[in-house]
């Protein structure tokens, strides 16, 4: 039995050391990957950072990733999450929606942030969460966005 937990044990050490070469891709196409969104929700310099702080890591083409993404397997972890956010919403895709899409992503959006959904628990050990006055900031945005484009 020791002999087998030893193997086991070895096994996964050798898992974890192989795990730290083969990486994820990054999500890293930069800012610019976000200037049409901004460009036309036209979010105030307080949005801009709220979106850039709390929303862009997981919902866009442009993470900045904390240190211990390089570490496998959070780095897999990570990337799951990133890829699972802009499944949902990316702003970096912003331009390619219908004005029903953006609506509805608009409307989920609030959804979301108002039962406290987002930003993910996970995500807020390290970013911190959102504050009250920016949590209505960003509602009180998205709901003037959703009626400039129901308007259209």
């Amino acid at each position: 039995m020791k002999k087998i937990v030893k193997i086991v044990v070895l096994l996964l050490i050798v898992a974890l050391v192989i795990m730290q070469f083969i990486k994820p891709d990054r999500n890293e196409l930069g800012y610019e990957s976000v200037v049409y969104f901004e460009n036309e929700t036209k979010p105030t310099a307080k949005l801009q950072e709220i979106l850039k702080s709390k929303c862009y890591d997981c919902h866009s083409n442009q993470t900045i990733y904390p240190w211990y993404a390089n570490i496998a397997p959070v780095s897999y972890w990570l990337d799951h999450h990133i890829e699972e956010g802009k499944e949902h919403f990316n702003v970096s895709e912003w331009e390619s929606y219908t004005l029903k899409k953006k609506d509805h992503k608009l409307e989920e959006l609030i959804e979301e942030v108002e039962e406290g959904e987002m930003p993910l628990s996970s995500y807020t050990w390290t970013h911190g969460n959102l504050e009250e006055d920016e949590k209505k900031l960003l509602i009180d945005w998205v709901k003037e966005l959703r009626a400039q484009y129901a308007s259209k």
